[in-house]
């Protein structure tokens, strides 16, 4: 089962790499990793996306990591409402023949085309995983040449989102 876990830390020189260790010898498989700067200029969100067998696994990796030096806080957000995205460049062939179809294809996925050449297109989406995966299904049978994805970036929603969304969801 995929897992979504959530850490800050202190933006120190050396932080994922133990990060990633941690998660290395524990003999996960990192499905996604994304990091960037916070709101603080000194701490950094690793969200990342792991394979595990069973919910033992995930719990004493998050203890693990609580361990290391420069962890602020561990969280799998599995479970919780969140707010999920990644970003996707996909490289696709086109002619005259296909740019057409290949604009009335992504226009569903509020995709744009951010480059453009005689022989081909670059395409930008965001969104959750699956909206990309099925763009770039979608557009296979064009060639696609190219793709480089983010992985996924999270955080979960606000309290008083989750209650506002439970009342609408039991109208």
């Amino acid at each position: 089962m995929k897992r979504v876990i959530t850490s800050t830390v202190l933006n120190n020189s050396g932080v994922l790499n133990r990060i990633t260790g941690v998660i290395s010898r524990r003999r996960f498989n990192i499905e996604s990793i994304s990091v960037g700067h916070t709101e603080q200029d000194h701490i950094s969100r690793i969200t990342f996306v792991v394979h595990v067998e069973d919910l033992q696994q995930v719990e004493q990796l998050i203890k693990q990591l609580h361990k290391q030096i420069d962890v602020i806080k561990v969280a799998d957000i599995t479970e919780d409402s969140v707010i999920a995205r990644e970003l996707a460049l996909i490289k696709v062939s086109t002619n005259a023949n296909t740019r057409n179809e290949i604009y009335s294809l992504i226009e569903p996925f509020r995709a744009s085309v951010i480059d453009v050449s005689r022989d081909q297109i670059v395409v930008q989406v965001t969104g959750n995983s699956e909206k990309v995966e099925a763009l770039i299904e979608l557009l296979r049978p064009f060639e696609v040449k190219e793709i480089a994805r983010t992985g996924v970036t999270a955080f979960t929603r606000s309290a008083k989102h989750k209650e506002h969304a439970q009342k609408l969801l039991s109208y």
